[in-house]
């Protein structure tokens, strides 16, 4: 879900960072004391979770927990994966620091969304209702992703076409696992420790 460094066009790459600094700036806003533990485990499970890439043309297919990191934080999604994208960026070269912003809009934005448009069945006391949201986030979030990250590729050029393409049918897949995913730890969470399923706007 990386886009790799001098395949975007200058006005991309800024409005990536302007859109970035805004969702960071209402996240931080949003960060009080309550959900700094929860956003440090969560930005450490988004950047172990990437770590395993599976190169596609100028971008990549992993796991992401974008979704799940929005049920759970809201806007705090953004400075939580902008800090784990900084840090795969410095670390191992995924991605890169000019598309910093582009990248980190792509997966946290479309987690904001998932976050509202689930927050209410998180409340909910049947587990058929938390997985079901579950499985919203994750293919709101990782298909949100996958269609900026395709729409983007394709405005830069022709070449890029067929990437664009790729990048969307690869993630499906990617969505189910973590739709999976999502249902287990948000069932365990809601049994262990139900107040971070209360959601704070």
């Amino acid at each position: 879900m990386h886009i790799s460094e001098g395949v975007l066009p200058g006005w991309m790459l800024l409005t990536g960072w302007g859109l970035t600094a805004v969702g960071t700036a209402i996240g931080l806003k949003q960060l009080d004391n309550k959900k700094i533990p929860a956003a440090a485990l969560l930005a450490a499970a988004f950047f172990v979770a990437s770590l395993i890439h599976v190169p596609i043309g100028p971008t990549s297919v992993h796991l992401i927990l974008n979704g799940l990191v929005g049920l759970l934080t809201g806007w705090v999604t953004f400075p939580i994966l902008l800090v784990g994208l900084f840090l795969q960026a410095i670390l191992f070269q995924f991605g890169g620091i000019t598309v910093l912003g582009v990248n980190t809009f792509n997966m946290a934005f479309p987690a904001v969304i998932a976050y509202y448009l689930c927050r209410k069945l998180l409340k909910s006391n049947k587990n058929s209702t938390i997985a079901l949201a579950g499985v919203i986030a994750a293919f709101v979030s990782i298909m949100g992703a996958g269609i900026l990250v395709a729409t983007e590729l394709y405005l830069t050029g022709q070449q890029f076409k067929s990437a664009a393409e790729l990048v969307l049918l690869a993630h499906i897949p990617v969505a189910i696992i973590e739709s999976i995913i999502n249902i287990f730890v948000l069932l365990f969470i809601k049994k262990s420790m139900p107040e971070l399923l209360g959601g704070k706007e």
